[in-house]
């Protein structure tokens, strides 16, 4: 039977309400947790004041 781990991760959006995703830091983290076998499988943004998002949270797996 396949066992896999899970990772979550938050990412801080940017802006004065936020909603602003820095492409490249964010690209920059998915390449890093790629080259470690993570695989994304889920990526949603929090809620904030006036439908702007606060925060992206992406979640990986890997086999264990």
């Amino acid at each position: 039977m396949e066992k896999w781990e899970y990772k979550t991760i938050k990412i801080k959006l940017k802006g004065f309400q936020g909603g602003i995703l820095e492409i490249e830091d964010f690209d920059h983290e998915l390449n890093k947790l790629g080259q470690q076998g993570w695989e994304l499988v889920s990526c949603f943004s929090t809620s904030g004041a006036q439908g702007y998002g606060r925060e992206a949270i992406a979640v990986f797996k890997r086999r264990n």
